[in-house]
């Protein structure tokens, strides 16, 4: 295994990452979101789910729309979507919200999302929509397709608003889908969704994206379970070995 890949694992296994790179300010910092984010992350508790078997694994499924890459550099979340999953069951609870900016939306961003900037205008301010989501994910264990998009953006956010650590597991569909299938390369949602026999509805819709992603962890869950695997725990460790 590659050392950046190790180094993955071990963040996984953890439970934690390190934000401390970031320290930019959100200009949209409401007090009284604020100060629920900072009680809703003390309550935080990373529950051992590494041991849990997989058909009773609670995770919630979400998507981040962006304007780029790069949250450091200035690239902001548009809009985020999730919905919960029990076992390879998709729940109907489910997450979303624009995120309101007064920034322009490049039109290549329009086209691909169909956020408009008027929306993102009326939309919620972060502090705002980031404290309902923390409300909705509680202390589930998260689940993202290509997760380190997800990751970075969900630190950086994190930290600018509550100089606090980002403390919740996310783990990325191509986890499973790496001992599955492991000469798979293209591992991009929609082929991957193809390939699965998943209707590709509302591509680049966080919500749309989110409940793309839920069908594939299910998937593949299906898959891994009928490997023999029973936990994340085995998934790790046979990931370490790869």
């Amino acid at each position: 295994m590659r050392m950046n890949q190790m180094i993955q694992f071990i963040k996984q296994l953890s439970g934690r990452v390190n934000s401390s790179m970031y320290a930019s300010i959100q200009d949209q910092s409401n007090p009284q979101h604020i100060s629920l984010l900072r009680q809703l992350q003390k309550e935080i508790k990373v529950k051992n789910s590494l041991d849990l078997s997989l058909k009773d694994l609670k995770v919630v499924v979400f998507d981040l729309e962006t304007t780029g890459f790069y949250p450091q550099k200035g690239d902001t979340i548009l809009s985020i979507g999730a919905v919960k999953v029990t076992g390879e069951k998709i729940e109907e609870d489910t997450f979303y919200s624009l995120v309101q900016s007064n920034a322009a939306v490049s039109p290549r961003v329009e086209e691909l999302t169909g956020i408009k900037e008027e929306e993102l205008r009326a939309a919620p301010p972060f502090s705002e929509v980031l404290t309902s989501f923390y409300q909705f994910i509680k202390g589930h264990t998260l689940v993202a397709h290509h997760a380190k998009h997800e990751q970075v953006f969900m630190q950086h956010a994190t930290w600018s608003l509550m100089r606090a650590n980002f403390d919740h597991r996310i783990i990325d569909t191509s986890f499973l889908m790496r001992i599955v299938d492991p000469v798979q390369k293209d591992f991009q949602l929609e082929e991957c969704c193809i390939k699965c026999g998943i209707d590709v509805e509302n591509r680049h819709h966080a919500l749309g994206d989110a409940k793309m992603t839920a069908a594939l962890w299910c998937y593949y869950l299906r898959e891994i379970q009928a490997l023999g695997f029973e936990n994340l725990r085995e998934v790790y460790e046979r990931l370490a070995q790869m």
